[in-house]
């Protein structure tokens, strides 16, 4: 009996150690298990985030190149406008200058005609015709006469060559017109010469 006791004790002493020998492998294994799933987690986590860096330099690198395409259109919007507000300011200026030059010959044409309203003339009355039609295509073009005979003087359309005492006029009004005054458009093309009461 003595031997069964110790046969049962022995048993029960190697169960003993094969099931802590097992829980200790088990243990072990899950060990290396979560080390394993550990290490592969971080390694995914690199991964992640060297495509993370990857995607963050490609996208600054878009933003990038559309910021200088958006810049580069609005440079070359802003260049064909200021070009073609300085075309339109060329075609401006040299149309007022040539529209100046034309001015001694509507004032020929005026002092000609002066005085021949009522003629029957036929060259007269051609002239007359001509002076009409040039009249007309300056006022197409945007030349019209400077009003300026009752009308107060203003030193942006008149220019003031002569001063008259009279009680007839009100202050600063304009009395004659020595020089016919046109406008182009919104600016001045030649002032009036005019004479100026009080």
């Amino acid at each position: 009996m003595a031997e069964e006791k110790n046969l049962d004790e022995e048993l029960k002493e190697k169960t003993e150690e094969t099931t802590v020998e097992e829980a200790d492998t088990d243990t072990s294994d899950d060990t290396e298990e979560v080390t394993d799933t550990a290490d592969e987690v971080a390694e995914e986590a690199a991964e992640e985030e060297t495509k993370k860096t990857k995607k963050d330099k490609k996208d600054e690198q878009i933003e990038e190149l559309t910021d200088k395409v958006k810049r580069q259109m609005a440079e070359f919007e802003n260049f064909r406008k200021r070009s073609e507000k300085e075309k339109t300011q060329m075609y401006e200026i040299g149309a007022k200058s040539t529209l100046e030059k034309m001015l001694p010959v509507v004032d020929n044409f005026e002092r000609g005609l002066a005085g021949t309203e009522d003629s029957d003339d036929a060259f007269v009355q051609g002239m007359q015709m001509i002076y009409k039609q040039l009249m007309t295509s300056l006022e197409e073009v945007g030349v019209t006469p400077i009003e300026a005979v009752g009308k107060e003087f203003d030193p942006e359309f008149h220019n003031a060559v002569m001063h008259v005492e009279d009680e007839n006029f009100g202050d600063n009004e304009v009395v004659e017109e020595l020089q016919k005054g046109y406008m182009y458009r919104e600016s001045v093309l030649r002032h009036s010469m005019v004479k100026v009461a009080n």
